[in-house]
C-alpha cells in the first residue's frame, strides 16, 4: 500500500494506522484535538448516501474499533465521533470520512464548540490553545476556505507517521 486517494487527496501509507477489506484510518494533518482521525473508506465515495451496504458496516465496525483504541490510548473520557456530508454541512474533501476526536473534561469552554472547531475545519482540523483559537475562528467555515489551507499549517509528514506507527500497534 504506497498510497490511498482520500478525494482530491493522496494519502501516503506512512499517515494510514489501520486498513480493513473496506475501510482505512489516518492521522490528521491539522487535528482539531490530539487523537483526532478520521475513518475513510477505501472507495471514494463523495455522499454516505452512496456507500454499499457492505462499506456502511465495514465503515461504522472500523469507526468504533478506532473510537475505542483512540479513547482509551489518548486517555479521554469521552468522544466526538461526526460526519459531515455534503458541502452545506461543511464537508470540504469529496470522500465520505468519519471524525473521531478523543474528548476530556474542559478541552472546550462550550462543550458543543467542538463542531464549530470541525465545521471551521474541514477534515484538516487544527490542535492549538483550543479556547484561544475559538475565540479567534470567526466564522464557521474559515479554515475550509482555501486560502487558509496552506501547509505551513499543517503537521509534517514525520511527525503524522510517527503518530501513524504509535496508533497502528494499538490494532494489531
Amino acid at each position: 500500500m504506497a498510497t490511498l486517494r482520500f478525494g482530491q487527496h493522496i494519502i501516503k501509507s506512512s499517515a494510514v494506522f489501520l486498513k480493513t477489506e473496506l475501510s482505512f484510518a489516518l492521522v490528521n494533518r491539522k487535528p482539531v484535538v490530539p487523537g483526532h482521525v478520521l475513518v475513510c473508506p477505501l472507495r471514494v465515495v463523495e455522499r454516505f448516501r452512496d456507500l454499499r451496504p457492505e462499506e456502511v458496516a465495514d465503515l461504522f465496525m472500523t469507526t468504533q474499533r478506532v473510537a475505542n483504541g483512540i479513547e482509551k490510548h489518548f486517555q479521554a473520557s469521552s468522544l466526538t465521533i461526526a460526519i459531515q456530508d455534503g458541502p452545506e454541512a461543511g464537508q470540504t474533501v469529496k470522500h465520505v470520512h468519519v471524525h473521531v476526536l478523543p474528548r476530556k473534561a474542559g478541552d472546550f469552554e462550550k462543550n458543543d464548540s467542538i463542531y464549530d472547531e470541525i465545521s471551521a475545519e474541514g477534515y484538516y482540523g487544527i490542535f492549538q490553545d483550543s479556547m484561544k483559537w475559538l475565540k479567534e475562528a470567526g466564522t464557521l467555515q474559515k479554515h475550509d476556505r482555501e486560502s487558509e489551507d496552506v501547509p505551513s499549517k499543517w503537521r509534517s509528514e514525520e511527525e503524522m507517521a510517527r503518530e501513524a506507527t504509535e496508533l497502528s500497534s494499538l490494532f494489531n
